[in-house]
């Protein structure tokens, strides 16, 4: 059906940068990759599952949670079928699951949980002070 499979977690120091990855190796929801609007989440520990940005179908409107505004950026490559996150300075309260998600068309550019169908299997990223 569809399988999303994250990748470019890891251990950074506060104030470095990580560029994580969404591929979709198998994508067979009805429509092509391309006409899905696709976000990421994170959850800390404790904590419930967060959206922090979001990206449509083309790639031209995109939106952050205030958290990460300014410091990440979503983009998707659809010719490679491929979701990013540019994360740049880096906190140690961005620790976290990280999980890409795709919502089927038609859609909007959403942070809400209920507005995605697919999920990804989540990378963790740590941030050290």
């Amino acid at each position: 059906q569809v399988q999303l499979v994250e990748s470019g977690g890891g251990s950074v120091q506060a104030g470095g940068s990580l560029r994580l990855s969404c591929a979709a190796p198998r994508f067979t929801s009805g429509y092509t990759y391309s006409r899905h609007c696709m976000g990421w989440f994170r959850q800390a520990p404790g904590k419930e599952r967060e959206g922090i940005a979001g990206i449509s179908p083309g790639g031209g409107s995109t939106d952050y949670a205030d958290s990460v505004k300014g410091r990440f950026t979503i983009s998707r490559d659809n010719t490679k079928s491929t979701l990013y996150l540019q994360m740049n300075s880096l906190k140690p309260e961005d620790t976290a699951i990280y999980y890409c998600a795709a919502a089927r068309p038609p859609c909007a550019v959403a942070l809400l949980r209920t507005e995605y169908n697919y999920w990804g299997q989540g990378t963790q990223v740590t941030v050290s002070s």
